[in-house]
């Protein structure tokens, strides 16, 4: 049985984007690219609609790459669960109160029985402070919490 990966906006944003001079983002393009074309074989691919929606913002020619990266993938609804968890997760300060929506991310994912949920976001999401106060939460309110893990990670995987 295939694993199921959220994917979040961060990795979209850095498939479609125009290539980076800044090195650290380069890499990170790069390692996104590689990873994309192994991805639909290797996993069932998840966004939600508010990937959709953070997608489509910014300038309009990169949103529509962007909408047109996520428009194959499945995609999860935002519910009344996913909303109450994410706001437990800020409540509990696990995830800045200034970032609501990755709580929501994360959330969507957790309602949703994902194994794995993939970002590049590592300020807010993808550290192992966040990572550990979120599990707790996500436990806590009785849901298994997924694996948080960049492109990179994964692609170490296989």
């Amino acid at each position: 049985m295939k694993k199921r990966v959220y994917v979040e906006t961060t990795v979209v944003s850095y498939f479609a984007a125009r290539p980076s001079r800044d090195l650290l983002i380069a890499a990170h393009q790069e390692a996104t690219r590689e990873f994309w074309s192994r991805l639909a074989g290797r996993y069932e691919v998840y966004v939600s609609a508010l990937v959709y929606e953070e997608a489509g913002r910014g300038d309009p020619e990169q949103a529509r790459v962007r909408l047109g990266v996520v428009k194959p993938l499945r995609m999860l609804d935002i519910d009344d669960a996913a909303r109450k968890l994410a706001e437990r997760m800020v409540s509990c300060g696990s995830v800045p109160k200034a970032n609501p929506e990755d709580a929501l991310h994360l959330a969507i994912a957790a309602i949703n029985g994902m194994d794995v949920f993939l970002t590049w976001n590592f300020a807010h999401l993808n550290n192992p402070f966040t990572r550990e106060k979120v599990r707790q939460v996500v436990e806590d309110e009785g849901y298994r919490c997924p694996e948080i893990c960049s492109p990179d990670e994964l692609l170490e995987v296989h």
